[in-house]
């Protein structure tokens, strides 16, 4: 039997999406606005899904607390206030919701074993949302 539980997290961070790899004109053409050389910052709502057998000691398939825990400590702490541009993982991924949304899973996968992380579902405003399930 599995099941799944979905928390919500929220951060605000800046970014810049900028590469190397292309031209100034063509990352201004790319990614427009978001091109800002000074940057721009979103509140970002983060869903975290977790799936697994529920337990039957606790009917749970994790712990709520530690869930926020361990989200708090890899992924609210480290982006929370932030500039994504400027921290080791993005030093050579553009800073996208998508690079964000794979960042965080991977961030999280082994941190909450024995539960699954099944999907990170990233809303960067109210008409972008962005969703990564891994490499399954």
């Amino acid at each position: 039997m599995k099941a799944y539980f979905t928390r919500a997290y929220t951060l605000s961070a800046s970014h810049r999406l900028h590469t190397e790899a292309l031209s100034a004109e063509d990352n201004r053409t790319t990614f427009g606005k978001c091109n800002n050389p000074h940057g721009h910052g979103h509140n970002y709502r983060i869903e975290v899904t977790v799936g697994g057998p529920v337990d039957p000691a606790t009917g749970m398939v994790i712990n709520m607390a530690t869930l926020d825990q361990v989200v708090n400590d890899v992924v609210i702490r480290r982006f929370d206030h932030m500039n994504l541009n400027l921290d080791p993982l993005f030093t050579h991924r553009v800073s996208t919701t998508e690079n964000l949304s794979i960042t965080v899973f991977d961030l999280l996968a082994s941190a909450l074993a024995p539960a699954i992380l099944e999907k990170i579902r990233i809303e960067e405003t109210e008409n972008n949302f962005f969703e990564y399930s891994g490499s399954h």
